[in-house]
């Protein structure tokens, strides 16, 4: 079975995008601590201000699941709420090849 990636983009309020990475740091942190995440990278888009960019990769569906119900993401969830200019676009994908990933 493929890994399974996610990339997700969230859009902060107008002005708003650097208290967001804040509070979506403490999220990369908790992270570490989950076995099934294998990659949990956060970007900043240098072309639209209010934009970041997630990348993750989890070895199958139930890792993936196992970080969405993670106490980290409700906690993260109950953290940006009004930070967030709408919803989060997640995109699944599977994984296909990948230099200097875990694969």
């Amino acid at each position: 079975m493929a890994q399974l990636s996610v990339i997700a983009k969230l859009t902060a309020k107008a002005g708003r995008r650097d208290e967001l990475v804040d509070k979506l740091r403490a999220l990369v942190a908790v992270t570490e601590s989950e076995p099934g995440t294998l990659v949990y990278s956060l970007s900043v888009s240098s072309s639209e201000p209010d934009v970041i960019w997630f990348f993750e990769l989890y070895p199958d569906q139930e890792a993936l699941a196992a970080h969405s119900g993670s106490e980290g993401m409700k906690a993260a969830g109950a953290a940006m709420g009004d930070l967030l200019g709408g919803a989060p676009e997640l995109h699944l994908c599977e994984l296909v090849v990948a230099k200097g990933l875990p694969g």
